[in-house]
């Protein structure tokens, strides 16, 4: 999907912990296991023309866990089981660079696309026509929160339970009404 000409109201999801299950360092298409309720909330977003883009911190990477290429893969596992149920992410931001990197390509004391800085969702932003006042960022910790902000979104802690609920009523309460 390409980005519109006019400013979009957007849903940014951190990854792991909101969107699937953090196993720790989960890379592996197999090891994929949803939250509940979170392609039902991705599928009502789409619905509502909102955009869906990912923004996570990926520090196996430079920890040397895994590759670039396995977050993409799977990135696009997760696009093939959303695709089941008509849904699907527009975007996927992902940050490999960590302070303590094993490997120096990724090693960077303070990467500006390094949740809590903003350049992931300043790059979304600009990538997709997205208006700040109806963005929200979803994560589930104060990181994620300090990086809505510094990008001059609003921000919000998911602590689980029906994620679909959360994003919608997250939506209103940024003046985004579901229609």
């Amino acid at each position: 999907m390409q980005p519109s000409s006019e400013p979009r109201a957007a849903v940014i999801f951190d990854r792991d912990g909101v969107l699937n299950v953090d196993h720790g360092y989960v890379h592996r298409p197999e090891d994929l296991d949803w939250i509940s309720g979170s392609k039902a909330a991705v599928a009502r977003l789409n619905q509502l023309g909102v955009l869906v883009l990912v923004v996570t911190n990926q520090s196996g990477v430079a920890r040397g866990y895994y590759d670039e290429a396995a977050v993409e893969t799977f990135h696009a596992a997760m696009q093939a089981q959303l695709a089941s149920v008509g849904a699907h992410i527009d975007g996927f931001y992902a940050c490999p660079f960590h302070p303590e990197a094993v490997n120096a390509a990724y090693r960077h004391p303070d990467h500006p696309d390094r949740k809590p800085n903003p350049g992931m969702i300043l790059r979304a932003i600009r990538e997709w026509r997205i208006d700040p006042t109806r963005a929200i960022l979803i994560g589930n910790k104060p990181s994620d929160v300090e990086a809505a902000a510094r990008a001059g979104i609003a921000g919000a802690i998911y602590a689980g339970g029906d994620l679909e609920r959360f994003a919608v009523e997250k939506l209103i309460s940024i003046g985004v009404a579901p229609s």
